[in-house]
């Protein structure tokens, strides 16, 4: 089943500057295909994220979740919850 619902879909094709310096995808389609190619996580809150990053083995624990959120690689959509993704 496809976690990348609308919602995902269009804040990261509105917001994929916060990440890449050229766009990647122009439409819906592109950025599914993207963020499917990429392994692009949604998180339902900062817990699932630090989750996440120390299981990929990347240290976070000297960061505040705030700095978690703040980092390029973590989109907060509009109902909350978290995209993870790693270019």
């Amino acid at each position: 089943m496809n976690e990348y619902d609308e919602v995902c879909l269009e804040y990261f094709l509105a917001h994929q500057s916060q990440l890449l310096d050229e766009n990647v995808a122009e439409n819906l389609e592109e950025a599914e295909v993207f963020l499917e190619d990429c392994m692009a996580v949604v998180c339902r809150n900062i817990q699932e994220v630090r989750a996440y990053f120390e299981d990929e083995g990347a240290d976070v624990s000297h960061m505040s979740d705030e700095e978690l959120a703040d980092a390029s690689e973590v989109f907060t959509l509009p109902d909350g919850r978290l995209l993870v993704v790693e270019a």
